[in-house]
């Protein structure tokens, strides 16, 4: 197993855990520093920390998690050192260029509406909607129990819709409460 390799020192094995992530890290990375250098370091920092850390990793189906918990850690201490920074949505260009004018709209008030949230709510609908994680891994990424992660999500839906009154958003906010 890889990580088990890993663990034990084997370079080539991190790397292959870390290249299957790469881009679920990046992503997450940019949605909270919204800045590709920035998102970069991060994404660096939280590399050098999970390799240093992987010898301390007691069960390896954590692994996931883990990284995960590690990232958020190193963005949210970029972010407290970096007072004035605003979440924005790791969007290409290609896929703007592809959407509606009305869609475009849409997508950047949800994403404001979603910078306004505390960051406990902002996390869990980010896990949650943005990398698909399940209330579970995300219990086990932001270390609290799953009945407080579904309450944060529960109540960072409300919040959202309070802010976007509007009929997309409570289509989209309806449409998740179906799938939970």
């Amino acid at each position: 197993m890889l990580i088990e390799q890993a663990k034990k020192g084997d370079a080539e094995a991190f790397y292959h855990l870390i290249h299957q992530k790469k881009t679920e890290l990046y992503r997450m990375a940019y949605v909270y520093v919204q800045n590709e250098n920035d998102a970069v370091d991060i994404y660096q920092q939280t590399i050098i920390r999970a390799f240093e850390g992987l010898p301390k990793l007691h069960d390896p189906t954590y692994f996931s998690t883990w990284i995960t918990r590690i990232l958020i850690n190193c963005s949210k201490t970029y972010l407290s050192k970096q007072k004035n920074v605003e979440l924005v949505e790791p969007v290409h260009i290609e896929n703007l260029r592809s959407m509606s004018h009305s869609n475009i709209e849409e997508h950047l008030d949800l994403w404001q509406a979603l910078q306004l949230l505390d960051e406990k709510y902002k996390t869990v609908l980010l896990l949650r909607f943005y990398q698909d994680y399940s209330v579970n891994q995300i219990a086990d990424i932001i270390q609290c129990p799953e009945g407080t992660v579904k309450t944060h999500i529960r109540r960072g839906l409300h919040m959202l819709r309070q802010q976007l009154k509007g009929a997309y958003i409570d289509e989209w906010v309806q449409s998740v409460e179906r799938n939970n």
